[in-house]
């Protein structure tokens, strides 16, 4: 695949931000007003810690792929389980909880909108990276797979 210099409009730059920060602050707020326990407030607020981290790992070892930048199937599996541990978490706390249904579906969508902005923020601090850089990495001295 041909690696092109790919340019984001400011306002998918701005949209993607604006996503992130959202649903961050919607997500904290919820859990600051939650009458809930502490310990629950820690779980629901590590959970998304563990989202974020695990969605833009992810994405970055997806996109290093696409580009031939080499990761190990080890690591993309640990990202790709971070994940899905991380959304499913979210999914049996949610389940569990003692919450009225509207407060369940505020804090998966609170969630689910930071995981599309983390990913987007990504992708477009990639992208300008890649334009501020120049050509992308076409022979980077990182460890084969193999090795």
């Amino acid at each position: 695949m041909e690696n092109q210099a790919v340019k984001t409009s400011a306002a998918f730059n701005v949209a993607s931000w604006i996503a992130l920060m959202g649903g961050v602050v919607a997500y904290l707020i919820g859990l600051w007003n939650a009458q809930m326990q502490l310990n629950e407030k820690g779980y629901y607020f590590a959970v998304l810690v563990l989202g974020l981290f695990a969605a833009i790992s992810l994405q970055k070892t997806v996109r290093d792929r696409i580009e031939n930048v080499p990761t190990t199937a080890l690591y993309y599996g640990a990202c790709l389980a971070a994940f899905a541990v991380s959304v499913a978490l979210l999914l049996v706390g949610l389940w569990n909880a003692e919450l009225l249904l509207s407060e369940k579906g505020f804090y998966g969508l609170a969630f689910f909108l930071c995981l599309y902005g983390a990913i987007a923020v990504q992708k477009n601090v990639r992208d300008s990276g890649t334009r501020l850089l120049g050509q992308p990495r076409d022979n980077p001295e990182l460890p084969d797979e193999n090795d």
